[in-house]
């Protein structure tokens, strides 16, 4: 094991990742919890309170399907796609009240959970996964999980005026699931003709490469020699700003992310090669 990995449990999880799933799912049920009105809408989106813990508890059933190998079709990976699907799911799902709905959502975290252990005990842990956004392993599946529900958890909380349960550390266990996305939801428009090398560098953690070659794109474990543009951003921004949640002008004017290296200028312009899904 190279130094630096995580550690896997018992349930073929990175350490610390199935306590982070679980401690998400009941931070957004305190969230949820004790809200009369659902109808009041979330910030930048356009779905209400209830549409969005709806679209999170049919989110986590549909990611314990997948670990427990049922096959879920569910768009073809482009935001287009995804956003349609989410929209017939919804319309086929008519609970919009707070509690049932932070129920379902810690019981299908648990069922995700338990669908992992048992493909651990039968063997199967090292399975590949069909996933809305491609193929993924099951550490893979189980970060996007948690990416997925901090991304809307986050939403939720602003929705009600509670703090976000985003931290550092959850956003640590969010990289394996980001950094096999990024190729997948690269904008070819935006990266069309590119050649950089980027290292990317959480403030207080890791460092992983991200290097485009005439616009096709390629992720790496550790940064580049001679990277073009280095940048080092605060976790919590850079999870934010993968999902779509922070403008990149925003951060770079609260200190939230610098940019420094051969070709600095190309600090601002990684976010907008990148389309959140």
């Amino acid at each position: 094991m190279e130094p630096g990995t995580p550690r896997a449990t018992g349930d073929g999880l990175p350490d610390g990742l199935g306590q982070s799933l679980r401690g998400t799912a009941g931070d957004i049920a305190v969230v949820l919890h004790g809200v009369s009105d659902t109808a009041v809408p979330v910030p930048g989106s356009e779905w209400t309170l209830g549409e969005a813990a709806a679209h999170l508890a049919q989110a986590n059933e549909l990611m314990a399907d997948l670990a427990a190998g049922r096959e879920r079709p569910y768009g073809d990976g482009t935001p287009q796609s995804l956003a349609a699907a989410n929209a017939r799911a919804l319309a086929s799902f008519g609970e919009r009240r707070a509690e049932p709905l932070a129920a379902l959502i810690v019981e299908q975290t648990e069922r995700f959970l338990e669908a992992q252990a048992r493909a651990v005990a039968d063997r199967e842990g090292d399975r590949t996964l069909r996933t809305p956004l491609g193929p993924l392993d099951r550490p893979q599946l189980a970060s996007y999980l948690l990416t997925h529900m901090l991304g809307h958890g986050h939403d939720l909380a602003r929705a009600v005026g509670r703090p976000s349960m985003i931290d550092r550390v959850r956003v640590g266990r969010c990289l394996p699931f980001l950094k096999a996305a990024m190729p997948r939801v690269a904008d070819a428009g935006a990266a069309a003709g590119l050649t950089a090398r980027y290292t990317v560098r959480l403030r207080g953690g890791s460092a992983f490469g991200v290097t485009f070659t005439d616009g096709a794109v390629e992720v790496t474990p550790e940064p580049p020699d001679r990277p073009d543009c280095t940048l080092l951003v605060e976790p919590v921004t850079f999870l934010l700003m993968a999902l779509g949640r922070r403008d990149r002008w925003g951060a770079v004017l609260r200190g939230g992310v610098v940019a420094w290296g051969r070709r600095p200028w190309l600090g601002p312009r990684f976010p907008t090669l990148f389309t959140a899904p």
